[in-house]
């Protein structure tokens, strides 16, 4: 990967910011939808889709290319934004998100917008499903870098575990996995008068 020069920080820290306005017009359209993820994912959906991902937005089923799963798939509209501003669609796009009829789902999900990796949702499968793209371009000598997006959140998912150590036993190298450690997953426990009564 090429050296991440100050001249292309100072480009990767506007995509961001101009992604975070998409997600802020499309979420204000939508009318719904989570804010905290996405916006505070910016910074590394600009890194990946624009400095560290090896991907071709006009060939998007090349066979060559870098995979990027995302496992807390609420935070979608960072995503949804990024690959709009990378040119996989247009931008004018994003402002059918969560609506009938729109590839833009609440969650991402492949039948609808097939540029997708992974359809996602139900919490805590992201990792496993990322240890298994790099264990199958493993064994077809591919050269891939598979990223994971996840929530910290969902790491109280055991199947995670199961998936990490699955990694650290077959030496994934190739695989890489970024938390998103913002502390504010929804948990009743969070609540100090819940806690008092237990």
């Amino acid at each position: 990967m090429e050296h991440l020069s100050d001249e292309k920080k100072e480009v990767l820290i506007q995509k961001a910011n101009d992604i975070r306005k998409s997600i802020i017009t499309m979420l204000v359209e939508a009318g719904s939808g989570h804010t905290a993820g996405p916006l505070g994912m910016a910074d590394i959906f600009s890194y990946i889709y624009f400095h560290g991902l090896h991907h071709d937005p006009k060939n998007p089923k090349m066979e060559d290319r870098d995979r990027l799963v995302l496992s807390n798939g609420h935070i979608c509209p960072v995503l949804y934004s990024t690959l709009a501003h990378a040119g996989y669609f247009e931008l004018e796009e994003l402002q059918t998100l969560r609506k009938f009829g729109s590839r833009l789902q609440g969650h991402p999900h492949r039948d609808f917008l097939d540029v997708l990796e992974n359809s996602s949702g139900p919490l805590g499968s992201g990792i496993s499903q990322a240890v298994g793209m790099a264990l199958a371009d493993r064994i077809d000598g591919g050269q891939k870098t598979i990223y994971c997006l996840t929530g910290d959140g969902e790491l109280n998912e055991g199947q995670n575990w199961e998936a990490i150590m699955h990694a650290a036993k077959y030496k994934l190298d190739h695989l890489i996995v970024i938390v998103d450690r913002n502390h504010i997953q929804i948990d009743c426990l969070e609540d100090k008068s819940f806690k008092k009564k237990l």
